[in-house]
């Protein structure tokens, strides 16, 4: 359910409605737009409907909220969401291009390929230190010293960085090292690890599970938010199909679908979706022109020596071509791709 206030109340009136909520036992959520205050409130809504909730001061209307998922729908917040991570924004016009190796496999070698992204136009430097693989023999990550070479790559660089967390018990050590913590597809449900990152104030970029429904994702997304964690980032990484011909299937229906229900930023990832290098410049274009908030890419410097996903990294000098090719479409559709500095470019 969502409480819409009069035009312009005062600070006392929002304090008064907030305090009202709590004294009946049920959770509110502010959102403070350019035109309304609405105040989202959590809890069972059969409860809320024997309330007379219009008739406190300056409240103008009471709307039920009929989706499952209530803080991440257009209902509760009409506008678009826009996030500002040290100057690089997202959604709102403002595209997010993060790129990285799949995985930290040592200084020298982030720092060659962060150095060449960077050139090029991302405003995001990503890099795994926790990997999760399909067989316990594989490359598993550095842990914490790849934390530290990603932090350290980062602001050498001047971009923020992202790395995935596994486990509730990593996440107070990730924030210590990261602007922008992932949940990967394989994550997307793990509803005690989501409430955790939530509890954090650091932004949550959370993929698509591989079987995930639209509603799946933002019923994740509404664990993070409920916690008070407003800063999630949608991702499509692909989904399982029975095509064999590429890693998965990437659902591009997904970018409009989730916009038209939700109000958080949605960005695409086509090295996961595709699996293929060939195809990943293709995808990249077509979902800035579905209307996508950025593009998440691999890219490695030489793949062939990649200690995880190497087949499906872009090398750098196909991503700067693509990255040129992007921003002359951004600029078609009237968007901007910030500079890590947090200047447009």
């Amino acid at each position: 359910m969502i409480i819409v206030l009069k035009p312009h109340p005062t600070a006392e009136m929002i304090r008064h409605v907030v305090a009202r909520i709590e004294e009946l036992g049920f959770t509110p959520h502010l959102s403070q737009g350019v035109a309304r205050t609405i105040i989202g409130v959590i809890g069972d809504e059969d409860r809320l409907q024997a309330e007379p909730l219009r008739a406190i001061e300056g409240v103008e209307q009471v709307v039920p909220i009929l989706k499952p998922f209530k803080l991440a729908s257009r209902e509760f917040h009409p506008e678009e969401s826009i996030f500002d991570i040290k100057g690089v924004k997202v959604g709102g016009g403002h595209l997010m291009m993060i790129a990285g190796p799949c995985a930290i496999e040592s200084e020298e070698r982030l720092v060659e390929i962060a150095e060449k992204v960077k050139e090029a136009g991302a405003n995001v430097l990503r890099g795994g230190a926790f990997k999760p693989r399909t067989s316990p023999y594989s490359f598993q990550g550095l842990g914490e010293d790849g934390l530290k070479i990603l932090k350290a790559a980062g602001e050498r660089f001047g971009m923020p960085v992202v790395t995935e967390v596994m486990d509730p018990r990593q996440v107070d050590l990730v924030v210590d090292y990261t602007d922008i913590i992932q949940i990967g597809a394989r994550n997307m449900q793990n509803f005690d690890l989501l409430k955790e990152v939530g509890r954090t104030r650091t932004a949550v970029l959370l993929k698509r599970g591989m079987s995930a429904t639209v509603k799946d994702l933002l019923m994740s997304a509404e664990y993070v938010l409920a916690q008070g964690n407003k800063q999630v980032i949608l991702c499509e990484r692909g989904v399982r199909s029975f095509e064999d011909s590429t890693r998965n299937m990437l659902d591009l229906s997904i970018v409009p679908n989730a916009k038209g229900q939700s109000h958080l930023p949605i960005i695409v990832d086509p090295s996961h979706a595709t699996g293929r290098p060939d195809l990943i410049p293709a995808m990249a274009r077509a979902s800035v022109a579905a209307g996508a908030d950025g593009v998440h890419i691999e890219v490695h410097s030489c793949p062939e020596k990649a200690l995880s996903d190497g087949p499906q990294a872009l090398l750098p000098a196909q991503y700067a071509r693509l990255m040129d090719e992007l921003r002359q479409l951004a600029e078609i559709m009237g968007k901007t791709i910030d500079a890590a500095e947090g200047v447009s470019v």
